[in-house]
């Protein structure tokens, strides 16, 4: 089961160690998802919202076997406490993190539940160490929930489609022991069950279920499907049941461009900033499915790029239901920190992928910080990461650099060329070291030609045909896998951009 921890919590700017507690401390009754502090449609300032904060609220528990917390996004350090007692920390503001509490609650009492966050900039820490061209809000931006399970329970369930009619199932489970029977079966919308297998319980299992009739998810047709797990008892009691939505879809880059379900699908797509003015990062689901419809039925895009870090659950299940194609990527722009900085751009990345991998609108990891110079050692080192957890997507990484190493499967490649008098893009053999491989424009025009909607008509004409224009030539050269422009939306960034 899961609950929402949206509602009754308290939040201070100045953390104290009274406040976890229960201490009573000058504080304001806040929901999430929640801003740390509320900022100006204009001129915002990282001082302005960088703290030590705290959260706080209480909580009476279901009877259950096993509890866990789960904080959907926790910008950008945590230290979680229960009745005082720290339960776990987790950095990093823009993946998700679960902390089982089983231990920590009180079973017959109300409990006290604690957050200390740490908003600011830490160079030890993705995106951080140099300057950034976006602002990094801070708060529980994302939802809360509470989750119960069974001794025993599923961990991970994914699925990917390796045909249009095959569902590659790997499930994972905690205390496998405890159960008889794992029992998996995809299920239609409509929650009806279609086709299944039984296998034995175990730490790891995988099994492969065929659908002669699948109806493919696409752009035009995004059609969903549900993989049920279910652990069962020796009785055929189900003990604990995890499931996920996904579509049957093949999704291949080559050389000549970008392949759904075997035809050839230009991507046409914006980039994409999880901002909004006043209240930063914290958008209610409402408005994070809002951007995806924009984005496919007003923009008509069929694709998007979540520059330049993973982005709400609430915004990629959409992405599902809409059929808009996403390539996602790990936290950062332009900075390689140290050792012990990449080896937390590792774990953000296994993050991510863990996360998200069942998305049938994910088509490409981005597995390069943004922007960055080559280094080998630490991208090959991401790139086996993401093909060992995922070996169904491609991987890829955005560069503002012509012909550097090529370590993954497609070139991403920042063509902000055009002036509006030469040609729309750079071609092919001038930009990538590999021709075997696809390449695609990752960020075009924006800021490049500044516009504004109280510009002139000419102005804004101006700029729509820039982004046109360089469409038109990645389109028409064969050459291009896609383009995604320069940039959904305006947003707020550091002062050193403007």
């Amino acid at each position: 089961m899961k609950y929402s921890l949206c509602n009754n919590w308290e939040f201070t700017e100045i953390w104290s160690d009274a406040f976890c507690t229960g201490a009573p401390v000058p504080c304001q009754a806040v929901r999430l998802p929640h801003t740390c502090r509320e900022l100006p449609l204009h001129y915002a300032d990282p001082a302005d919202y960088e703290m030590v904060c705290g959260y706080r609220r209480t909580l009476t528990l279901p009877d259950a076997p096993r509890l866990f917390l789960r904080f959907d996004g926790a910008a950008h350090q945590a230290a979680v406490y229960l009745n005082g007692q720290l339960v776990g920390e987790h950095l990093g503001g823009y993946t998700a993190f679960a902390l089982e509490i089983t231990n920590f609650v009180h079973r017959d009492a109300e409990n006290l539940l604690a957050v200390r966050l740490d908003t600011r900039e830490d160079t030890a820490l993705p995106p951080f160490g140099f300057v950034i061209d976006y602002l990094t809000y801070g708060g529980l931006y994302r939802e809360v929930w509470l989750e119960t399970t069974a001794a025993t329970c599923v961990t991970d369930l994914f699925v990917h489609t390796p045909t249009l009619t095959e569902a590659a199932v790997s499930v994972t489970t905690d205390a496998p022991e405890k159960a008889a029977v794992l029992r998996v079966s995809l299920c239609a919308p409509d929650g009806a069950a279609l086709v299944g297998q039984q296998l034995p319980a175990a730490a790891k299992a995988e099994c492969t279920l065929t659908l002669p009739d699948a109806q493919p998810w696409g752009t035009d047709h995004p059609n969903l499907y549900t993989c049920r797990a279910e652990l069962l008892d020796a009785a055929g009691q189900v003990l604990d049941c995890r499931e996920t939505t996904f579509g049957f879809r093949t999704a291949e880059f080559k050389a000549d461009g970008f392949y759904l379900n075997g035809k050839k699908t230009f991507l046409r797509g914006l980039n994409r900033h999880q901002s909004y003015p006043y209240i930063g990062y914290a958008a209610p689901e409402s408005l994070q499915r809002n951007d995806a419809r924009i984005l496919k039925n007003e923009l008509h895009c069929n694709a998007v790029r979540t520059s330049h870090y993973p982005q709400s659950q609430h915004f990629l299940d959409e992405c599902d239901k809409l059929g808009l194609l996403v390539f996602t990527e790990l936290p950062g722009w332009q900075h390689i920190g140290d050792a012990a900085w990449k080896d937390r751009a590792c774990e953000m990345l296994r993050e991510m992928i863990m996360q998200n991998r069942s998305h049938p609108s994910i088509i490409l990891w981005g597995v390069r910080i943004n922007e960055s110079v080559d280094d080998d050692e630490f991208y090959n080192r991401t790139n086996k990461i993401a093909h060992e957890l995922d070996p169904s997507r491609a991987t890829s990484g955005v560069r503002y650099l012509e012909k550097s190493h090529l370590l993954e499967d497609v070139y991403a490649y920042n063509d902000f060329s055009h002036n509006g008098m030469n040609a729309g893009a750079k071609r092919k053999r001038d930009v990538t070291p590999d021709m075997g491989k696809a390449l695609l424009i990752s960020e075009c025009n924006g800021h490049m030609y500044p516009t504004k909607p109280f510009d002139d008509a000419p102005h804004r004409q101006e700029h729509a045909l820039r982004h046109a224009r360089v469409l038109n030539a990645a389109y028409a050269d064969g050459e291009h896998a896609g383009c995604f422009g320069w940039c959904m939306f305006d947003y707020a960034t550091h002062k050193d951009f403007g």
